[in-house]
């Protein structure tokens, strides 16, 4: 080969390899944890579609100073053996430097792999463990340094619901005490925030009944119900996601229980609503942000987002939330030091009552530190109703509950 094409082929390597390591230094890759197709998928779509929406107006409109995001989208189908699976290949191959991350037995499998990685990981599970940063509290078992969600934790958010209950209760100048139910599968989701709602029961004055149990999977849920009946419940929270929770309404429908049903934030929605039917009718649960249809100012860029008017639901507003608190995160690092694990957790402290820009009114204001990863305490609390057919929904209350330290990571 003569010498000129020689330095022309090693010039043009050069070149490109000069222009791949420039086109890497202008991407920020972050590993996207789905549920499509498993358990959790009718809650996981809508949000999942939130933060993908989210990720690509921001790459649209100019990326993290000019940055792209590279998003990974990974379905694991609810199963944490595949999202470990999935984590590991973002860390050793894919070059992630955050994770947006999904449910609570994966989340939880993976925080001593997070703390050790230096890896944010900013999950839709809201278990209270993961609010303990440090592990100052006696019951952890271990620390969640790097990891973040916008949403009271599950077990705050029951407080709060407790809260609206015993206010109820009051209201409807019944004597006595109220009969608290929980009822959900023998599982780390449903059962993160049991035994923090049964204490706070008590002491809000409510009698406790054992827990009922049933499966994550929608199926007949006759027995359950006929044994809710005999509790002679007041108020049952419903642990599980929608799917099995329309089944358990529509089998508790059938066997005439009266209980008050309150769901967790995601154990039931517009969706669920509309395949439950009128056994929807009088469900109350726990919203986590502003609604499609709310009049604030952030809900414009919520549109726009969406790409268009057509309805979303609950749960795609605060996908939208969870991909703009990574991205102003991000920002910061980029500014201070690079876009690297340490940088963003850090970025994460240097706000508070932050509300991401340009979406007032949406998330709630939130705050973080090195200690506290409970990043809002404050909850809406809707209630359904169907109407010849027709499904509405009606803000009842808007909760805070008490940033009591005992409370942290639990």
């Amino acid at each position: 080969m003569h010498r000129k094409s020689l330095t022309g082929l090693l010039t043009a390597a050069l070149v490109a390899g000069t222009a791949t390591a420039a086109l890497a230094a202008d991407e920020i890759k972050i590993g996207n944890l789905v549920d499509y197709t498993g358990s959790t998928s009718t809650v996981s779509k809508p949000f999942s579609e939130g933060k993908i929406d989210a990720f690509e107006w921001i790459n649209a409109h100019g990326g993290i100073n000019g940055k792209k995001i590279v998003l990974d989208t990974v379905d694991y189908s609810y199963q944490a053996p595949r999202a470990i699976a999935a984590y590991k290949r973002w860390v050793s191959d894919f070059g992630a430097v955050a994770i947006a991350g999904w449910g609570t037995a994966d989340t939880e499998a993976l925080v001593g792999f997070l703390a050790k990685d230096e890896m944010p990981f900013y999950s839709g599970s809201y278990s209270a463990h993961l609010t303990d940063a440090t592990g100052k509290v006696a019951t952890t078992k271990t620390p969640a340094p790097y990891n973040f969600f916008y949403n009271a934790s599950y077990s705050d958010a029951l407080r709060g619901m407790l809260q609206w209950a015993a206010e109820d209760w009051k209201k409807q100048g019944k004597e006595g005490k109220p009969i608290y139910v929980h009822m959900g599968d023998n599982h780390p989701y449903p059962n993160a925030a049991r035994k923090a709602g049964e204490e706070y029961a008590r002491e809000l004055g409510f009698e406790v009944k054992p827990a009922i149990q049933y499966t994550l999977a929608p199926a007949d849920f006759k027995a359950q119900c006929l044994t809710l009946k005999e509790t002679d419940a007041n108020y049952a929270y419903l642990g599980n996601t929608a799917g099995s929770n329309i089944s358990l309404l529509k089998s508790c429908e059938t066997v005439g229980v009266t209980a008050q049903f309150m769901a967790n934030i995601w154990g039931f929605d517009e969706s669920a609503a509309e395949a439950a039917g009128s056994a929807a009718n009088g469900v109350v649960w726990m919203v986590g942000s502003a609604t499609w249809n709310d009049d604030v100012p952030g809900m414009k860029l919520v549109h726009e987002i969406a790409g268009g008017g057509d309805y979303r639901p609950v749960h795609y507003v605060r996908g939208v939330c969870t991909a703009y608190y990574m991205k102003e995160a991000m920002e910061w690092a980029d500014k201070n030091g690079g876009i690297t694990g340490p940088n963003i957790k850090k970025a994460m402290y240097q706000k508070t009552d932050w509300v991401p820009e340009g979406l007032e009114g949406v998330c709630f204001p939130s705050t973080w530190t090195e200690e506290d990863h409970r990043g809002t305490i404050d909850m809406y609390v809707y209630q359904g109703e169907m109407k010849d057919g027709k499904f509405s929904m009606n803000r009842l209350a808007e909760t805070r509950i008490d940033r009591r330290p005992e409370w942290l990571g639990w």
